[in-house]
C-alpha cells in the first residue's frame, strides 16, 4: 500500500479552526467594515505569496443561497487541456465564518480529479477562497461572494432514520458522459456534523461541536482524495468528485471525526 502523502502545514489550522477559538480571534480583531481576508490567507498561508487564479481554479456557489445550513459548493480545475501544471490541493475558506477553513482537498498523484464538490455552512454574507496550491509551490486564489446567514448556528435537521449508526457510508459511482472517460464518485456520511453554536431547543444549552475531521478515499490502493475538513461542512457530509479509473475492483473510505471516531467501509466496483 503506498503512503499518504504528507499534508500542507495550513490543515493542522483546521482542527483548531474548527473549534471557533482560532478563527473568531482573527475575525474578532478584523475591523467591521474590514475585509478579513489578508489576515485570514497570511494565517493560513504563512505569509506566502497567492496570485490571482481566476484562471486556474473555478468556483460555483449560488449567489443567494436558499438555505444556509446546507450550500452547494464546487471547486473546479480551469487549466486548459496541455497545461502541464498540476494543483496538489485546494483549500476553501469562508471568510466571514466563525471557522473560515472549511476544507481542504488533496489529490492523489495519479487521480485525475479535477473538480470536487459539497455541502458547506454560511454564517453571514461573505467571499469564499479557493486557493490552489500546485506541485511548484505556488498559490493561486479564486473567489465568490454568497449571501446567506446563520448557517453555522442553525438547528440541526431531525434525523429520518435516528437507527442509522453513525459514520455509516453511502459510496455511489457514475459512469462518464459521452466523450469523456473520467467517472464520478459520490460519498456520503452519516454524522451531525454539529458546530458548536447550535442550541438544544429543550435543555436551551449549546451542543458540543462533534464533526467530520478527516476523509480518505482509495481506488484500490491509489489515493483518490484526501479531505481535512470542520464545521463549515453541513450536516451529513457529501463529497462528489470525478476520478480516472485505475482498473482497481473495490474503493475503500476511511472516516475521523473530531471526538476520535473511526470508520470504514469498501465497496464494489460497478466499472464495467
Amino acid at each position: 500500500m503506498r503512503p499518504m502523502p504528507m499534508m500542507p502545514r495550513r490543515t493542522a489550522l483546521v482542527a483548531a479552526l474548527a473549534l471557533g477559538a482560532s478563527g473568531r480571534a482573527v475575525l474578532a480583531q478584523t475591523p467591521v467594515n474590514e475585509d478579513p481576508w489578508p489576515s485570514l490567507a497570511a494565517q493560513i498561508f504563512d505569509k506566502r505569496a497567492i496570485k490571482d487564479g481566476s484562471t486556474i481554479l473555478g468556483i460555483d456557489a449560488p449567489y443567494r443561497a436558499e438555505d444556509a445550513a446546507v450550500v452547494p459548493l464546487s471547486v473546479h480545475n480551469r487549466l486548459p487541456a496541455g497545461d502541464t501544471r498540476q494543483i496538489r490541493d485546494i483549500t476553501v475558506v469562508i471568510d466571514q465564518n466563525p471557522s473560515p477553513v472549511a476544507a481542504t482537498f488533496s489529490f492523489g498523484a495519479n487521480s485525475g480529479i479535477h473538480s470536487v464538490s459539497t455541502r458547506i455552512r454560511v454564517d453571514s454574507y461573505t467571499r469564499i477562497h479557493a486557493v490552489a496550491a500546485m506541485a511548484d509551490g505556488q498559490l493561486y486564489a479564486a473567489e465568490r461572494f454568497v449571501k446567506a446567514a446563520g448557517g453555522c448556528s442553525a438547528p440541526a435537521a431531525k434525523q429520518e432514520a435516528d437507527s442509522i449508526p453513525l459514520g455509516t457510508m453511502r459510496f455511489r459511482q457514475f459512469p462518464p458522459p459521452a466523450g469523456s472517460d473520467s467517472w464520478e464518485a459520490q460519498l456520503m456520511i452519516r454524522h451531525p456534523n454539529y458546530s458548536g453554536m447550535q442550541m438544544d431547543q429543550v435543555t436551551r444549552l449549546y451542543v458540543p461541536a462533534h464533526f467530520v475531521a478527516s476523509v480518505q478515499i482509495w481506488q484500490g490502493d491509489d489515493l483518490l482524495l484526501a479531505i481535512e475538513s470542520g464545521i463549515s461542512i453541513s450536516e451529513n457530509p457529501e463529497f462528489r468528485f470525478d476520478y480516472r479509473p485505475n482498473g482497481a475492483t473495490q474503493f475503500r473510505a476511511e472516516v475521523r471525526d473530531s471526538e476520535g471516531n473511526t470508520f470504514k467501509q469498501t465497496w464494489p466496483s460497478t466499472r464495467a
